[in-house]
């Protein structure tokens, strides 16, 4: 390897090295929404635009604990007694700027298999899709991990309402949502004076490196 080729490799090695000490870059900030710090309700409600930061089409919130025992309302609650839903079995959406939506608790309300699926969107061409299959006994963690969208499209359908729900007469393709984990992205500019200062850091570095190295074989 010539040390043209080297002392560019050890520059920008010490370059990045000192960017990332620095913490120069992208950064995300991770957030959960709970549905618990909403106004509290005695029923359910529509969940208002601005929570979170996002936008909400379709999604509602409910106190779980007074919902009919045993449903997915009641049994989907990971923290405290509030979740989200989509209302009446329909297609629900979140939508905001450019986002990472990481992942959220789902629950079946009435229908046992219940499969849903979420859409990831960037400016209205999907990214992602992922379809899920849930039951109304417990929450289950499902891990999106969807990189830069602006809009999630929630679909449920299918699924059979169980015998211990039958009496209710409840069925329908509703889900429940909670822990709704997302990254807000904020990105860090240097400053421009700092700029020569890193690259002159790297030069400095990759100058000492090649020097020792020509002791040595000296």
């Amino acid at each position: 390897m010539t040390t043209s080729i080297i002392a560019k490799k050890l520059s920008t090695a010490a370059i990045g090295a000192t960017i990332i000490v620095l913490g120069i870059g992208a950064v995300a900030q991770a957030a959960v929404l709970t549905f618990d710090d909403i106004a509290p309700i005695p029923d359910f409600t529509l969940i208002p635009n601005g929570y979170g930061g996002f936008n909400w089409d379709n999604f509602y919130y409910t106190n779980g604990s007074n919902a009919i025992s045993r449903t997915g309302y009641d049994n989907g609650r990971v923290s405290g007694d509030y979740v989200a839903f989509n209302g009446f079995g329909n297609p629900a959406l979140v939508s905001d700027g450019v986002f990472d939506f990481n992942s959220a608790y789902l629950t079946a309300a009435w229908n046992d298999g219940l499969s849903v699926t979420v859409e990831g969107l960037n400016s209205g061409a999907t990214l992602y899709s992922k379809t899920v299959v849930v039951d109304t006994t417990q929450p289950t963690l499902v891990n999106f991990d969807y990189f830069g969208v602006d809009e999630l499209r929630f679909t449920s359908f299918g699924g059979v309402e169980p015998d211990y729900l039958v009496e209710t007469g409840g069925a329908g393709t509703q889900f429940a949502l909670d822990n709704f984990t997302f990254n807000e992205k904020a990105t860090s500019v240097p400053e421009p004076t700092l700029l020569p200062a890193l690259l002159a850091i790297g030069a400095l570095n990759a100058g000492l490196v090649l020097r020792r190295k020509q002791l040595k074989q000296s």
